[in-house]
């Protein structure tokens, strides 16, 4: 089974979860958001075992930067567009083995997710 690891590869905390895989030899594609591009049908895949709130950062300077009337009024929908627009708002890295999926990067997450 394939592993991929999406994400953009100056990101600390993906960088972080490659180093975390390598060491580990841990086998994985690595899906470049920005180069390789991003669509709704993988987006609707990671929210079967992940919440579209889990995927959403709103953490980051795109979020932010959005008017209060976007970020008020999102929907499901909407959600989903804005991240396919700006893949920079989902939550890095994006990890998925077979139907499985996780989001972000805790060494303890990983270690279950791959049953180390």
């Amino acid at each position: 089974m394939t592993i991929t690891l999406y994400g953009i590869p100056n990101c600390d905390t993906v960088k972080k979860a490659r180093t975390w895989l390598d060491a580990n030899g841990i086998d994985y594609r690595f899906h470049n958001f920005r180069k390789d591009g991003i669509n709704e049908a993988m987006i609707r895949e990671w929210m079967k075992t992940q919440p579209l709130d889990i995927l959403l950062n709103k953490r980051g300077t795109t979020w932010r930067q959005l008017p209060d009337e976007v970020k008020d009024n999102m929907d499901e929908a909407r959600a989903i567009s804005l991240l396919v627009e700006h893949p920079a708002m989902i939550k890095r890295p994006v990890v998925v083995n077979g139907k499985n999926t996780l989001v972000g990067f805790k060494e303890q997450d990983f270690r279950s997710f791959f049953a180390l």
